[in-house]
C-alpha cells in the first residue's frame, strides 16, 4: 500500500462488505475482500461522480456486473456519501432494506444497473459506452465539450463465461469504444470449484482478439500498478480496455483465501475474527468505520460539487452559442418527448389486401423518427426483414482513425453520431446493450429480432421488466403464418411466457392503425419495457368508419364490432392477424341471426389495468359463450373466455409450409371459428 490511510481506507469496504454478509447470515465476502483496492483506487482517483446528485448527466457510470459482491458497491457508496446509512448497510439482504442482495436500479441511489444475472452488467456497460459516444458525437461541437464520460466495470470470471459478455466484447471492440473500462477480477475462483476445471483459456488473448486493449497487474493490492493500469485505459480513445487484475478470492481469511468456500456464504463469526486479525482490523465492533477513513472517502462529495458545477458552467456557455441542440439534448435527458413529436405518424387507409404490421411499423418508425432524436437501435442482422432501419439518420459506427481509410454505408461512411446500430447476430447482446442505452439516458432505444428469438433475450428482456427501464423491443415473424422456415421460426409458447413477465407490456396489433397506436403507446410509456409483435404477413387495414377507433388498443381489449342489439349473445377475441379473422367468421355468423360481438385485444396487461366497470363492458359478465382466436399457445386466454368459453390456439410446434397453408391446416379458417362458436352456444348452461 502506498500508505496507511490507503491500507485503512481497503480494510474499511472489506470489513464493512464481510460483516453485513455475516450479520445477514447469506451473502458473498469473497469478492469484495479481494476486489476491495481495485474498486478503492477506481472510486477515489478515476471516477467522475457526485454522490449528491447520483443522476448528473455526464457522470461516469459504474457498473459492478459480478452483481452478487453487492456490498462491494453499497460499501462505496455509503462511505463516499450517497444518500445510503451505515444503517442501510447493516439490513443488507432483509426485507424492505436499500440494500438488497443483488444490485438494483431504482432501488438503492447510485446503482445505475441492476446486475446478479452474469454478464448482463458487462454487456449493459456497452450500451452505456455507445449512448455517450452517439450523445457526444450529435451534441458537442468545437469549444463546447458537453458530453464527455467513461464507463468503468468491475467483473468477474463468471461474467467472462457468459456468452452474453462474449457477444457484447466483440461488437464493442468493433465499435471502437475506447472510454469503456473494465476491470476484471481474475481470482482464479468460481462458485463450485477453481477456474481450472472450466475456464482455463487466454482470457487477455481472447480480448484482443475482440479488439481491445488489455493490460495485466500482476498483484490486486498494488495500487500503484491499478492506477497506471487505469491511467493507461483512460489514455486509450479506440479500444476499450480489459484490466486483468490478479486478486484473492476472501483476501486475508486464514482458511478460506482462493478458496470457493468464501464465494458465496459467510465466512463464519470465528473466521470474520480471525480475518480481522489477520489484517490487524479490530475484531469490535462490528461495522466499524475509522473517522479518517471516512473523511477521506467523503472528499468525494467537494469534488463531485465542484465537478457539476464546472459542466454547469460549460453547459451554460453551450446553451447560449447553440441553443437548439442544447434544449434538444436537455429534453432527451429528462425523457421527454418533443411537442409534435407525432404530427407525422400517417393514417392508414382502409385496404382488403392491406399491408403486414412490420410493414406499418417500419413506416411508423421513419415518419417518427426525424422528430424524436432520442429514439436509436436497430435489428440483430434483420433490418430488411423487421423494417426497423431509420432512413437518413446514418449507421452507428466508429468513424476513421487519422490516416485510417474511410469506410462506411454508401450514406458516406459511419460516425458515432448514427441512430441505427447494427448489432449483428447477438440477440442476447442487443436486448442488455438496449437496457444499457436506457440506463444511461439520452436515447429510447429499440432492438428488433424475430418473436422466435425472444428465447434468446429472455434475460435482459426480463431485467428491463425489473428495472422499469424504457426500451422498445420489435418482434416480427409471429406466428405459423411465418411458413416455409419451419417449427423452427415460428413461434408457439413466446407471447404466452411473454405476457407472464411482470411490469412487462406485449402489444400485438390487429392491423397498420392498431401498430400506429401501439408506436405511440411505446414511446410514452417512460417507465416499463414494451414488447411490439409483428406479423411477417399481409393482415387487411380495417375501415375504420365501419369498425370501432384503432385508439382502443390503449385500453388493451375494445369492441371492435358489435352486434346491432347491443346485446350479443356471443363474443369472438382475438389479437394481431387473427383479428381479421374473427370480423370474417362473425359475418357469416350473424348471417344465420347470431348476434356476435368481436373484441381486438391486443394487450392483456393494458386491458388488465382498466378498471373492472370498463373490462366488464368489454367482456360482460353474461355472456358465457366467449371464443379466443391466437395462433399461439392458448395458455393464458381463459382467464378471459372463462368456464364457458373455448380458445383456438396451438398446442404444437409450427410445419413447414406456405404460411396460409399452415394457418388452414391448423384450424384458422372462418369455418372452423364459426364451428368451435356455434359449438359454445349449443352447450348446456
Amino acid at each position: 500500500m502506498s500508505n496507511p490511510l490507503d491500507q485503512q481506507c481497503i480494510d474499511t469496504i472489506r470489513f464493512l462488505a464481510v460483516d453485513a454478509v455475516q450479520k445477514a447470515n447469506s451473502g458473498h465476502p469473497g469478492m469484495p475482500l479481494g476486489a476491495a483496492p481495485m474498486a478503492y483506487v477506481l472510486w477515489t482517483r478515476f471516477l467522475k461522480h457526485n454522490p449528491a446528485n447520483p443522476h448528473w448527466a455526464d457522470r461516469d457510470r459504474f457498473v459492478l456486473s459480478a452483481g452478487h459482491g453487492s456490498m462491494l458497491l453499497y460499501s462505496m457508496l455509503f462511505l463516499t456519501g450517497y444518500d445510503l446509512t451505515l444503517a442501510d448497510l447493516e439490513q443488507f439482504r432483509q426485507w424492505g432494506s436499500r440494500t438488497p442482495g443483488h444490485p438494483e436500479r431504482g432501488h438503492t441511489p447510485g446503482v445505475e444497473v441492476t446486475t446478479g444475472p452474469l454478464g448482463q452488467g458487462f454487456a449493459n456497460a456497452v450500451g452505456m459506452a455507445i449512448a455517450e459516444a452517439q450523445l457526444a458525437a450529435r451534441y458537442n461541437r468545437p469549444g463546447h465539450t458537453v458530453v464527455d464520460h467513461h464507463t468503468w466495470v468491475i467483473a468477474s470470471d463468471g461474467d467472462l463465461m457468459e456468452g452474453v459478455a462474449s457477444e457484447a466484447a466483440s461488437l464493442a471492440g468493433h465499435l471502437k469504444l475506447g472510454k469503456l473500462i473494465c476491470l476484471y477480477d481474475d481470482n482464479y475462483v468460481s462458485l463450485a470449484a477453481g477456474t481450472d476445471i472450466t475456464f482455463t483459456e487466454d482470457r487477455a488473448a481472447r480480448f484482443r482478439a475482440y479488439g481491445w486493449q488489455t493490460l495485466t497487474v500482476a498483484d490486486g493490492n498494488d495500487l500503484a500498478a491499478i492506477e497506471t493500469a487505469l491511467t493507461q485505459a483512460r489514455a486509450e480513445p479506440r479500444r476499450p480496455s480489459l484490466i486483468l487484475v490478479r486478486t484473492h478470492i476472501g483476501y486475508g481469511s486464514p482458511h478460506k483465501q482462493d478458496s470457493c468456500e468464501a464465494h458465496g456464504s459467510p465466512l463464519g463469526v470465528d473466521e470474520v475474527r480471525l480475518t480481522k486479525q489477520n489484517l490487524g482490523w479490530p475484531p469490535e465492533p462490528p461495522f466499524h468505520v475509522p473517522d479518517m477513513a471516512l473523511a477521506h472517502f467523503r472528499t468525494a462529495r467537494e469534488r463531485g460539487v465542484h465537478a457539476e458545477a464546472a459542466w454547469r458552467e460549460r453547459f451554460a456557455a453551450y446553451k447560449a452559442a447553440f441553443a437548439q441542440p442544447a434544449a434538444e439534448l436537455e429534453r432527451s435527458l429528462r425523457g421527454e418527448l418533443p411537442p409534435g413529436w407525432d404530427t407525422d405518424i400517417p393514417t392508414f387507409a382502409a385496404d382488403a389486401k392491406g399491408l403486414a404490421t412490420r410493414e406499418a411499423s417500419g413506416k411508423v418508425m421513419n415518419a417518427i423518427a426525424p422528430r424524436l432524436p432520442a429514439l436509436t437501435g436497430g435489428s440483430a442482422d434483420l433490418d430488411p426483414s423487421t423494417k426497423t432501419a431509420l432512413k437518413g439518420q446514418g449507421d452507428f459506427n466508429p468513424p476513421p482513425a487519422p490516416g485510417e481509410d474511410e469506410q462506411g454505408s454508401a450514406g458516406g461512411g459511419w460516425s458515432w453520431a448514427g441512430r441505427n446500430l447494427h448489432f449483428g447476430v447477438r440477440e442476447h447482446a442487443m436486448g442488455a446493450v438496449v437496457n444499457g442505452l436506457a440506463a444511461h439516458g439520452g436515447t429510447i432505444p429499440y432492438g428488433a429480432t424475430f418473436l422466435i428469438f425472444s428465447d434468446y433475450m429472455r434475460p435482459p428482456i426480463r431485467l428491463a421488466a425489473l428495472s422499469r427501464l424504457h426500451v422498445i423491443h420489435v418482434f416480427t415473424h409471429d406466428s405459423i403464418a411465418v411458413g416455409e422456415d419451419g417449427p423452427t421460426h415460428q413461434p408457439i409458447e413466446q407471447l404466452a411466457s411473454l405476457r407472464a413477465i411482470p411490469n412487462l407490456t406485449v402489444i400485438r396489433p390487429a392491423d397498420a392503425n392498431e401498430t400506429a397506436v401501439a408506436w405511440r403507446v411505446a414511446l410514452e410509456m417512460r417507465e416499463r419495457p414494451v414488447l411490439l409483435v409483428l406479423s411477417r404477413q399481409a393482415v387487411p387495414t380495417l375501415d375504420r368508419t365501419r369498425y370501432a377507433s384503432a385508439d382502443g388498443l390503449r385500453r388493451g381489449a375494445y369492441v371492435l364490432d358489435d352486434d346491432p342489439s347491443g346485446r350479443p349473445a356471443l363474443i369472438l377475441l382475438a389479437s394481431g392477424a387473427e383479428v381479421g379473422l374473427i370480423l370474417a367468421a362473425a359475418a357469416r355468423l350473424r348471417a344465420d341471426g347470431i348476434a356476435v360481438r368481436c373484441v381486438s385485444m391486443p394487450s392483456w396487461d393494458l386491458f388488465d389495468a382498466q378498471p373492472q366497470a370498463a373490462r366488464d363492458a368489454v367482456l360482460p359478465p353474461a355472456v358465457r359463450a366467449r371464443l379466443a382466436v391466437e395462433a399461439a399457445s392458448p395458455f393464458g386466454w381463459h382467464r378471459y373466455v372463462g368456464d364457458g368459453g373455448d380458445v383456438l390456439g396451438i398446442e404444437r410446434f409450427g410445419a413447414s409450409a406456405p404460411g396460409e397453408v399452415n394457418l388452414r391446416e391448423y384450424g384458422f379458417t372462418v369455418d372452423n371459428v364459426c364451428a368451435r362458436a356455434k359449438a359454445l352456444l349449443e352447450r348446456p348452461r
